[in-house]
């Protein structure tokens, strides 16, 4: 009898063994294959029972149905140590090298089984010196010939079976203990012979707290099968208040995040996106091709047309899902509306919706770099915000409008944006000197982030309002300074992105943290004596916003050294570093280039300096509408154009 056990995944790969069954039946057609385990839960959840069925699907195929036994239990350990008895084989197929410690390897070797294994790290160190067969990974031709090998030289089988059990011998627990208490020893031995040196550390060399983990116990109390809740009483949603696309799209831009960060987080992500991408759709209108944005509990909208703001939020969401999922029906879904919703922008007012607009349209162009009647609308925006700067700016008001109101870190992040990837110097160069001014304003004189407050706002030439601070302006700034930083690598960039991250977390005006860690929720902003301590959706989908895209910088910021040159069109950037450090050779040559774009030296000094200065009488612009690029050189960090 052959055996495997755990819980069954498609990294387990079972489909190995019963591919290599047919060969070894030949020769010995008695053997029988217990598969024994339930499907993981996770698993299970998402897919269903399809890899198990896959499983019986292949050994039908291969005829060897009648000699796998798929067990779907999960069993005790009185049941286990049986079935580990009663085995002659034991086999691990694992698909990945990348695996430290394997519990159901551990139990096999303790009981002195002969294993064949593939040859990820925990089986590389416990089958070594004779103790097991390590096979490559996916070859059933090299299970089968290792199979009857042992199965045909019981000698050999048994001195692998002895090899095995001595080893695990070492393993036992009052083993381990008594390790410990000679650990222990000996480092009280040396701690008296050598007296301990006293290290003092400056409070500036100590690094900066980890980030938090993401907690979703909030965000799940607050959704319900339409989609998110608006406003919360304290904790508990506030049903009164209904709903918004605002929110719900800003809750789909999340999933889509938290997708990317799965090994971290365990989130039923494919039920959150439907329910989300759900409510956008119905808030969208075919005949006006416009986004409602309130919808009452009853499930009733209460207005016709949205504000050309949740327009455009709901544009980010469908933008993300189309430029980042691997679910081709959300994908062809976000599509539809996408398509019906984005032209509408060019007829807006709002500076603020068309930021949005831009944004959304880059994370579009992932997947479909070549849609020329985005890429116009792109044009059309892009200009009529770098429009906008210039008549509105001076020395002393480096800003698009005459007044700061919220969420302003949209403004400069579009045009950096629009400025990188169509070519525009000028526009880029002016997206960073915006956003210079503008994070220099929101700094206290304790150089802290300190938002511009929703009780006044901060007029031209007028008092700056310090409250109430609101955690949208956070993760504004948060997404707007890590673009600047992936674009210009100036670190200067990544501090001010942890600066307003770390506003969440108590290093504010008035030292509390506006975060609650024991709810996952966030307070909906600081008022002048306490936080305000509703957690309503924006609030908290602020909060796990920054958190998921400060996560996702957090490899990149690490290692500048590990930098991807680009981003494939839909490939999260974690995935990206990991291809990148294959490339570090390529990167002490020629960096990868945009078609017909050349990388003049020193492009960042040149880039951030210009940034820096007045661009009425310093900077090489293009007229309003000109495709023509300026000499300042772009980096090229995704795939389109």
């Amino acid at each position: 009898m052959l055996l495997t056990f755990g819980l069954l995944a498609p990294d387990k790969g079972i489909e190995n063994v019963i591919q290599a069954l047919p060969a070894v039946l030949e020769r010995h057609p008695d053997v029988v294959y217990l598969v024994l385990g339930a499907t993981h839960l996770q698993l299970r959840a998402r897919e269903g029972e399809s890899y198990r069925l896959a499983m019986q699907r292949l050994a039908r195929s291969l005829g060897v149905e009648r000699q796998v036994i798929f067990h779907n239990r999960f069993v005790t350990i009185e049941e286990l140590i049986e079935y580990i008895g009663s085995v002659d084989l034991y086999i691990t197929p694992y698909l990945k090298p990348m695996q430290i410690v394997s519990g159901t390897l551990a139990y096999t070797v303790g009981a002195g089984k002969a294993i064949v294994s593939t040859p990820y790290w925990y089986a590389r160190e416990m089958l070594a010196e004779g103790r097991g067969i390590l096979v490559l990974f996916r070859n059933p031709a090299a299970i089968a010939r290792q199979v009857n090998h042992l199965l045909e030289h019981e000698t050999e089988r048994h001195a692998k079976r002895k090899n095995a059990y001595q080893f695990g011998r070492q393993m036992i627990w009052p083993l381990v203990a008594r390790r410990y208490l000679e650990s222990f020893a000996r480092a009280k031995i040396e701690h008296t012979a050598k007296p301990a040196h006293l290290v003092r550390v400056a409070l500036t060399e100590r690094k900066p707290p980890g980030l938090p983990s993401p907690r979703l116990n909030h965000l799940m109390r607050m959704t319900d099968g339409i989609g998110i809740f608006q406003y919360a009483i304290y904790t508990v949603p506030n049903y009164a208040e209904g709903y918004t696309t605002d929110d719900n799209a800003r809750a789909l831009m999340l999933a889509v995040l938290l997708d990317e960060l799965l090994e971290e987080v365990e989130f039923d992500g494919d039920s959150l996106v439907s329910r989300y991408l759900a409510f956008l759709f119905n808030a969208h209108n075919p005949e006006t091709r416009r986004f409602r944005n309130f919808m009452g509990f009853d499930r009733r909208w209460l207005e016709e047309v949205g504000s050309e703001d949740s327009h455009g939020r709901a544009l980010v969401g469908l933008g993300m899902m189309i430029g980042r999922s691997q679910n081709d029906g959300y994908r062809s879904l976000a599509c539809q509306l996408f398509e019906s919703a984005v032209g509408m922008v060019e007829d807006f007012s709002s500076p603020r919706a068309w930021a949005f607009t831009l944004i959304a349209i880059h994370e579009y162009l992932r997947a479909f770099s070549g849609d020329r009647g985005v890429c116009q609308t792109r044009a059309v925006l892009a200009d009529r915000l770098l429009g906008m700067y210039r008549v509105n700016s001076a020395p002393d008001w480096r800003w698009f409008e005459d007044t700061l109101t919220y969420a302003n870190a949209l403004l400069p992040h579009a045009l950096i944006l629009s400025g990188q990837w169509t070519g525009r110097g000028d526009m880029a160069a002016t997206g960073l000197e915006a956003l210079d001014w503008m994070t220099g304003i929101q700094t206290s004189e304790r150089r802290y982030f300190a938002p511009i407050g929703s009780n006044g706002f901060y007029p031209r030439g007028g008092a700056l309002a310090r409250f109430d601070q609101q955690p949208i302006d956070a993760h504004a700034t948060i997404a707007a300074c890590l673009e600047a930083w992936r674009m210009t690598r100036d670190t200067a960039w990544k501090d001010r992105a942890r600066q307003a991250f770390d506003w969440f977390i108590g290093l504010n005006d008035l030292g509390v943290a506006v975060y609650d860690p024991a709810t996952g929720g966030c307070h909906d902003g600081l008022h002048p004596d306490r936080v305000n301590r509703n957690q309503g959706a924006e609030s908290t989908l602020a909060f796990l916003l920054s958190l998921a895209e400060m996560r996702l910088a957090e490899d990149i910021i690490g290692r500048n050294d590990e930098v991807p040159d680009r981003v494939e069109p839909g490939q999260p950037a974690s995935k990206a570093i990991g291809a990148a450090r294959t490339r570090r050779g390529l990167r002490a040559g020629t960096r990868a280039r945009e078609p017909g774009r050349r990388l003049a030296g020193g492009w960042k000094d040149c880039l951030y300096s210009r940034a820096r200065r007045n661009t009425s009488s310093t900077l090489a612009q293009a007229a309003p509408g000109s495709s023509q690029a300026s000499s300042v050189p772009i980096w090229p960090f995704h795939a389109h154009t």
